[in-house]
């Protein structure tokens, strides 16, 4: 029985490049790295880590920021005696 067995994977240069650079900082190949994910695969029963879409329309980190000042009680604006002064406050 051989000791290896040979897989080709196609994959975009740029994506290969990345991965390369990457694995390298841990003193790994690609080769490694794919033996490690197959082998957790393995001991997983399936992928090691959740696969899922980014989330639509997720907040970007300003809207975070803002979400949680309001959380907070922080950064908070009002209350408007009259609709005049609202407005300034939206135009400032």
């Amino acid at each position: 029985m051989s000791k290896s067995a040979k897989l080709n994977v196609r994959i975009d240069p740029e994506t290969k490049m990345q991965a390369e650079e990457l694995f390298h900082n841990f003193g790994l190949t690609v080769s490694d790295a794919i033996n490690i994910f197959l082998h957790q695969s393995i001991m997983y029963g399936g992928i090691p880590f959740e696969i899922r879409m980014p989330e639509l329309g997720a907040p970007n980190e300003e809207t975070k920021k803002v979400l949680d000042d309001v959380k907070n009680h922080k950064n908070l604006v009002g209350p408007f005696d009259s609709m005049e002064s609202l407005m300034e406050a939206l135009n400032n």
